[in-house]
This record gives structure tokens, sequence and C-alpha cells, in this order.
């Protein structure tokens, strides 16, 4: 078919390469035609001892060479060669049904030097001119020590003697095939075709270079004639060193076995070469080529466009070889050969070179669009399904969905993939940082298709922009006669941030326990705080006026830290309340409601000292801790209650010979603050009404009055008291006598109205101990409170 073959003729060596693409799906042989016997399979020990080579070049087309002096090619007058190929193609492994492709080659040469040595990939070879002189004057020459051994040479025979570290071995021609060689003459040369490492081998070291050597020498006898001639060859079978960016091939200027004098050496001409082609001047292709007594040195920059670079996964890790076929063909002369012409082929792969890929976030906020770029791959390489999050999307897919996935290439041959992706995309992870930012999330992991084995590859990525596209809330407040407001909006409530007051969440079952009222609309909340709420703060505390504040703190969901708090203060006018703080603290302003009315400043608290600290006609204002003033602690259930109360100083009658103790006081009110017993930073107040449900924290007053007080009728009471000394009640302790008690031992009391008038009737209602005879002295113990 066109195009399938290319062949051409490089000096000796007959050139053919097929063309893959024609070869997709199928296999293929090669026939070598022998114009004696017919064709003849080409397989790899008849390449080696015939001189073929069959092999592919770095992209992946197969490549036949052939020495003008291999076993089936027609030779006249050494001038002018012909070779036929064979090209079987089949769809079949078994090669049944295979069409033959008949491909004649020509090839001509006719300047031969003296001396040619060819090492290619699976043999090496060395002719010569059968008109050089058979001996030399140094009888330092290795093959000299087989001159006692022509002594045997067969009558008009050709005969090969190896020399070899194990020694001396004469063999015929066909021995010698046998062993993988292959001899012969033509009309004007013999050359001898040997394998690398055979028994007769040897390999010696030459300039840091391993060669393999055959050190044999030809011998024909005929009549008055005896022909010696010098069939050694060496060549190199490593020499190959690398970097991470360049491959150097190293061959040795002089190499000892096959130069005679050194002395005489003298280097004619080297020439390099990349497939079939000789590079002129290979510094114009960032070539180096370099030579000084000891070495010739190739350097070539990995990637170079005459080789390949291959794309290639090891371990998980993505990476590349690269490939390069060269030659080196050296002439040089010296004192026992007019000329040599010396040409080596080498195929050279780098080893794999990781290629970490790399992630390149070219995104730009403000439009909101991430744009990812993933690279730098060979064209061998596709990208065949793509995450987002967990959702796996092939490429079809994912430009369905809304991505936008495309490939870029770059000057060095080399491509990327790029991804846009919008911040808005459900697939997008968003998280509310800092004060007012998102930072939008895109995972990815890329699945990608490498080389020619379309093996796979992963590769997982994280890409964060951060963006300040969030507005922190701006909150108003107001008041009226008995509320607070405060009102925000609900953007990013709950969402990015919550209210706290303190360090509890404000939600709505807190705020329907504190006694709020919650409203929201489509944009905004707005809180109602009664004044005398749970959370309000007291700045100013006077018995007419009370300036309160309410903090409510906007802090972040995740992170609980406050970004700002909002605050409304506001001054109230309130004749009668209580508050409780949580430091015990007790402020109280009590309305006295008398007929008559009584002298404010005379009122106090349990402790008689305690006076109101402001006053007028119809108000006083105390303000004192839980701990004085005669204040009294109980525990009911979960709460702490203080009790203290407030009342109008009585007037003590002189007493007869019996004690007397005046009646209830004229005015009395009664002043409690409860807290819960596991908080104490819950700081409440409640105003002087009865019906209201005290909440934790929170105080309330209880006037108590009777008729006799309202009419401001002193009457003085004969009452007597003693405490018994159990419970029999038949034995009491003398007046004014001192009672130690422990705190869990009982108290008996007795309690006397020696008063007969039948208007009268005797309640106890409330009794207390004290340190002295001033029934009014702090401290106090209760013993019995309200009866």
């Amino acid at each position: 078919p066109p195009g399938f073959v290319e062949s051409s003729c490089r000096s000796r060596i007959f050139w053919m390469k097929l063309n893959k693409l024609l070869l997709q799906g199928k296999f293929f042989q090669l026939e070598i035609y022998d114009p004696y016997a017919g064709p003849v399979l080409l397989d790899e020990k008849l390449a080696s001892r015939c001189g073929y080579v069959l092999s592919e070049d770095v992209w992946g087309n197969p490549v036949f060479r052939a020495s003008v002096l291999s076993c089936h090619v027609a030779n006249k007058a050494d001038e002018l060669f012909s070779l036929t190929v064979n090209i079987k193609v089949s769809s079949f492994s078994s090669m049944r049904a295979a069409v033959t492709y008949t491909y004649p080659m020509y090839c001509s040469y006719p300047s031969w030097a003296s001396r040619e040595i060819v090492c290619e990939e699976n043999y090496m070879e060395v002719s010569v001119k059968t008109d050089v002189p058979a001996v030399s004057n140094d009888y330092t020459v290795a093959w000299m020590s087989a001159l006692p051994e022509t002594q045997n040479v067969a009558y008009q025979q050709w005969q090969l003697m190896f020399v070899s570290p194990s020694g001396r071995k004469r063999i015929t021609v066909n021995d010698a095939v046998k062993l993988g060689y292959s001899f012969n003459n033509t009309l004007s040369r013999v050359y001898l075709r040997a394998p690398y490492h055979s028994n007769e081998s040897d390999i010696s070291v030459v300039s840091g270079v391993n060669m393999n050597m055959v050190t044999s020498t030809s011998m024909y006898r005929q009549r008055w004639l005896l022909l010696l001639i010098d069939t050694t060859v060496s060549c190199p079978v490593d020499g190959i060193s690398f970097t991470d960016t360049t491959l150097t091939w190293t061959v040795p200027s002089i190499i000892p076995t096959l130069v005679v004098q050194e002395s005489t050496f003298l280097s004619k001409n080297i020439v390099m070469g990349v497939d079939d082609q000789v590079i002129v001047n290979p510094e114009e292709k960032n070539y180096l080529l370099e030579h000084n007594e000891t070495h010739i040195r190739i350097t070539i920059p990995i990637g170079a466009e005459e080789g390949k670079l291959k794309s290639s996964i090891s371990g998980g890790v993505y990476g590349v070889i690269y490939s390069i076929d060269l030659f080196l063909e050296h002439k040089w002369t010296d004192a026992g050969w007019q000329i040599t012409k010396y040409t080596v082929f080498k195929s050279i792969t780098t080893p794999f070179m990781p290629q970490i890929p790399t992630v390149i976030n070219n995104t730009v906020p403000e439009e909101r669009l991430f744009n990812v770029e993933f690279g730098y791959f060979l064209p061998d390489v596709s990208l065949v399904a793509i995450t987002i999050g967990n959702v796996p999307f092939t490429p079809r897919e994912a430009q369905y969905h809304g991505f936008k996935i495309y490939e870029t290439f770059f000057s060095n041959r080399t491509k990327g993939f790029i991804l846009e992706v919008s911040f808005d995309d459900p697939y997008v992870l968003k998280e509310y940082v800092n004060r007012n930012e998102t930072k939008y999330t895109l995972l990815v992991n890329y699945t990608l298709s490498v080389g020619t084995e379309m093996t796979l590859y992963f590769h997982p990525a994280e890409v964060e922009c951060v963006i300040a596209d969030i507005e922190l809330p701006e909150a108003a407040g107001y008041c009226d006669e008995e509320n607070l407001y405060l009102t925000l909006p609900t953007f990013g409530l709950h969402q990015y941030w919550n209210l706290y007051l303190g360090n509890k969440l404000l939600n709505r079952h807190v705020a329907l326990t504190n006694g709020y009222l919650a409203a929201t609309n489509s944009t905004h909340l707005i809180l109602q705080i009664p004044l005398f709420a749970a959370g309000v703060i007291y700045e100013e505390v006077s018995f007419q006026k009370i300036k309160a504040r309410f903090d409510v703190a906007l802090r972040k969901v995740r992170t609980m830290e406050t970004l700002q708090t909002f605050s409304i203060s506001c001054s109230f006018n309130s004749s009668a309340f209580i508050i409780c703080h949580p430091d015990g603290t007790v402020m109280v302003s009590a309305q006295m409601k008398t007929v008559p009315a009584i002298d404010m400043s005379k009122t106090k608290l349990r402790d008689s000292s305690c006076k109101p600290r402001e006053y007028n006609e119809a108000h006083a204002f105390f303000k004192f801790h839980v701990t004085t003033c005669g204040t009294s602690v109980r525990f009911e259930g979960d709460h702490i209650i203080y009790e203290n109360e407030i009342s109008y100083e009585k007037e003590i009658l002189p007493g007869q010979n019996i004690p007397t103790i005046t009646r209830d006081p004229d005015y009395r009110l009664t002043v409690l603050c409860y807290y819960q017993a596991k908080e104490t930073l819950v700081l409440g107040a409640f105003v002087s009404d009865s019906a209201t449900s005290p909440p934790f924290g929170s105080g309330t007053m209880v006037p108590r009055s009777n008729p006799a007080a309202n009419r401001r009728v002193r009457q003085t009471l004969n009452v007597v008291s003693r405490v018994s000394k159990d419970e029999s009640f038949m034995e009491f302790y003398e007046p004014n006598t001192a009672i130690l008690k422990r705190s869990v031992e009982p108290l008996f009391l007795e309690v006397e109205l020696k008063d007969e008038s039948p208007n009268i009737e005797l309640y106890l209602e409330n009794c207390w101990v004290t340190r002295s005879l001033d029934f009014n002295s702090t401290p106090r113990w209760n013993i019995t409170v309200d009866g």
C-alpha cells in the first residue's frame, strides 16, 4: 500500500521502515529472499549471524536494517548490492491468510575503506580488504602468536584462530557458523560477523567504557601463498550516562586492540547521526559532539525533536522516558592500516524520570470562577474522567453540568488541562472564615489515560480561594416605656453566625424563658426585651430612675469567635422595683402606700442600721448585699432564696415587770431574691407585682399590713415567751439565760398571750434568734418564718 514502506541506503546499510498505522490490529513477519533457497523466515538467531536487525524506532514503527555483506545479499563486484524482503501481513497470530508484499532494495557502495567495523545492536562485523599486508613488522601483535599454527592450515580452506584469556582456538568456517559466527570472502574482501558475549569474546575497559572484543586471525593457504588477516573486532557495550536534562554517549577515541601503533594513530573524521540521517551541524540542534585523545562524546538534550518523549507510570507516579536512535562514524589511520571506518549504532532510552504534575490556581476572585490549570503532560496523555467533590464525571458529563474543560498547549510540546467551576456550584465547598470572608474549596480528582498502554493515573487536588463577600449585620435599637428593642438583619443568621446572651445561645427557647418577644419578617429579626427581664444590665439605678442596657454578641457558628457586640441602652422611670444582681447586690425602690403616710426616712431593713439611701415622701431606695442587713437564706428545690424586709421603725413602749413586745409594724414589705443554685450568672429583676411569676435570679416585694397599722393605732400586748428544756414543756430555762444548742438540735419554744381581751388572738408569725438583747441586731437566725 502507498506509504507502507520507506527504504534507503545509508553508507553500507540497508534501511527499511514500516508504517505502524497500516499495521494496527495486524501481525507481520519478514522473510529474507535467498536467490538459491527461496524465502527464509527472519528470527533472532538468523539476524545476529547474518547481519540483520529488526527493531522499532522511537515512534513505534518497525525498522529493518541489513549489512550489504549480510548472508542473502546479491553482491556485484563489491559495488552494487541488492536484497529482497517479503513482508507478510495477517489478521491472525498464526499468520494464516497472510498477504505478502515483496520489497527489493538496492545499495551502491564503491568506496570501501581498508577496514570497516560495524557495531550493531545484535552483532559485530569487521571486513578487510584482502590486499592488505599479511604480516606486520610489529612482532607484539597478538595474532602473531597464530604463526606456529599455520603449518596445520588446510589447503585452500579458510580457518579462524580465536585468541582469548582461555587460550587459542582454531576452527573451520563451518564450525564457526555453528557457534553463531559468520565468515566469508567476496571479490576483494574478507569479513567476520560475531555475536556479542560469545565464548571466544572478552570484556575490556577502554577509557572507562566496557568493550566486547573478539580477537581473531583469518588464515588461508594455497600452494605458495599463506594469507593471514587480522579480523579482530571490538564494540562498546555501555558508555551511557544521564542527568535530569541530558543524555551522554561516550565511545573511546583509540581502541588498543584495533590500533597497531597508537603513536601513529590519526583521527580523520567524526560524524554523528539520528536514525538514518547524518547530523551535519549538531550545534544547530543543541547537540554537542566533542572529542579528545581519549573520548568521543555525544550529548543530547532530553526532549530533542529527533527523539521521542513517552509518558509512563511507575509506582503510581507520572513520569517520562526519552528514547533516541543514534549512530557514530569515526575514520582514522594508523601504521597498520590505510584507513579504518568504525560505525556504531546505539538505541538509547533514559530511565523513568518522575514528572510530578502541578496544579496552578489561576482564579480571579472577583470573577467568582475557579480557573485551575493541571499540567504539564505529553501529547500521549488524555483526560478520561474528573471527580468534583465526590461525584465522578466524564468530560462530556462535566461539560453538560456546566463545568468548562479544555486543553491548552505550550511551546515545549507539552499540554495542560484547564478546569473552570463557578464558586456558586453546589459541588464547591463553602466555609465562613475571618470576619466577612468565604473560603471556597474545590476538591478535584483527575483520571488520566497515559501512553499507548493507556495506563490510568489519578491525581487529587484541592484548590482554595478566599474572598470578602459577606457583609456583617448592623443592628438598630430603641426603647419604649417598659421595653428595649433590638433589630438586626436575618441574613447569615444561624448559617454564619449566632446571637449569644453571655455564654448562652440566644435561641427561641431562651427568649421565651427570659420573657423576650421575637418576631421576624423577610429581612429582619426584632427582639423585644422587657426592662426587668433576665439579661438586662443596669448601669445606673436610683429610687426613681433606671439606666438599663442589653447586650447580645454576634459569634461565629463554628469557632464561637465574637465578631461584634450589639448594645441598646435607655433610661427608664420606675417607682417600684427590685433588682437582684448576680454578685448578690440587691437594689429596691419601695413605694409606701399607707394611711396616714409614714416618714420614709425611718424605714429600714431587718438590720436597723440599713437605712434607705434615697427617699422622698412616697418612695425609699435601698441597696444592700445578700450577706448583710439581716438577709436570710433558704433553699427550695434548685433555687436559693434570699429574704429581707422593709419596715417602718417600731416604737417600743417602756416595759413593766413583764417585758412587752410591740405588735406587727405599722408597715412591712418583704423583699425576695431568687437565684438558681446551678447558675450564678443570670441577672434579673421584677417589679412589685405578686401576680407575676418571678424567673430565676429575680426578686419580688410582698407588702403586708393589718387594719390596726393602717389606722395608726398603737396597742400594747402582754405576751410572754419561754424556752422549754424538752418536748414535755414541763421545765423551762430561766429568762436572760444563755442557751447552747447545736444546729441540728431541736428548740422547744412557747409563746403565751396574757391579755384577756376577747377581741385579741395570738398568731405566731416570725421568730428569730440574735446574739444580743436587741432583737433587731445582726446576725440573726430564723426559727419560724410566716408562721
